[in-house]
């Protein structure tokens, strides 16, 4: 955090605590808790938030700027808020699964809860709402995916009878813009909000704008063409990801992305992907650029 405050780096900090979840997972499974839903419950709200305050403290000796990833709980939240009341410079990211699953997926019979476990964890839906709230009130800049996918097949499947052991990790970089658009629907965010945390705000986050993140004279032509009125329904029938199932199966959006381009050129035409090979290029980044 030293080195970061004095070369303009941003500090990106997984919040738990680590070496007490270990403990208790050591305890659950002692006990004969096993199963997926138990990655949850040894997983604390309260240790999220004890590593989230932990992290601040530090960075603000440090003088360093810190960005939390994967922000799930009401009481994260609430550090996050408490120190950009005190004008620290602190950010935070949440993500889909958190928006729109919860401990229920954790708990499904018939170790179908393996493909919710991720970390941090999901949980009672309660908390979606604080996390709504930061969204809509810059408590919360980002919304990112932490896309880490793990096929139930084969994979998951490794912790049968041992939660600890079920990779972490789920699918979602694919549904993220949708998923955002139908908050839009429901009323959670406004159409601006969506495009700040999903597509704004990390560009300059991450030390990618003005080349990216904006339609302006000298960026790249980066445009995406959403059609807000599209209905569509999440299925691993029909997604591109390379994973057995989605963690949104059956869910039904209203919007969708209809058309893409990249530095100009067409790479998804009508929901036809038409990129071809050689068409990426390294961006270089720069520092970030400190939202408030």
């Amino acid at each position: 955090m030293q080195r970061a405050a004095g070369n303009g780096g941003l500090i990106m900090m997984h919040a738990e605590n680590g070496i007490a979840i270990d403990v208790l997972v050591e305890q659950a499974l002692a006990a004969g808790r096993t199963d997926p839903r138990y990655h949850g419950d040894v997983r604390k709200v309260a240790l999220e938030a004890e590593a989230t305050h932990r992290a601040i403290q530090l960075a603000r000796v440090a003088g360093s700027p810190l960005y939390v990833v994967h922000v799930s709980a009401d009481e994260a939240v609430a550090e996050l808020a408490a120190a950009r009341h005190k004008g620290l410079p602190v950010f935070g990211e949440t993500c889909p699964q958190y928006l729109f699953l919860s401990t229920d997926n954790l708990a499904e019979p018939d170790f179908e809860g393996a493909k919710y476990v991720c970390s941090t964890p999901l949980r009672p839906k309660e908390h979606q709402e604080a996390l709504w709230r930061g969204l809509r009130n810059n408590e919360l800049q980002v919304v990112s995916t932490d896309h880490c996918p793990f096929c139930f097949s084969g994979q998951k499947e490794m912790g049968r009878g041992d939660f600890s052991k079920i990779p972490n990790g789920m699918p979602g970089v694919e549904n993220r813009m949708d998923l955002l658009h139908q908050a839009v629907v429901e009323g959670r965010i406004s159409r601006r909000r969506w495009i700040e945390i999903a597509c704004a705000s990390p560009a300059r986050m991450f030390g990618l704008y003005p080349k990216k993140g904006t339609i302006a004279p000298g960026a790249d032509a980066d445009v995406v063409i959403y059609d807000p009125h599209a209905e569509q329904t999440l299925s691993a029938e029909t997604h591109h990801m390379n994973v057995d199932y989605s963690a949104y199966e059956g869910k039904q959006l209203t919007g969708q992305v209809d058309t893409v381009l990249s530095r100009g050129e067409v790479v998804i035409d009508r929901r036809k992907f038409t990129g071809r090979a050689g068409h990426g290029m390294y961006t270089p980044r720069a520092t970030s650029q400190y939202l408030d």
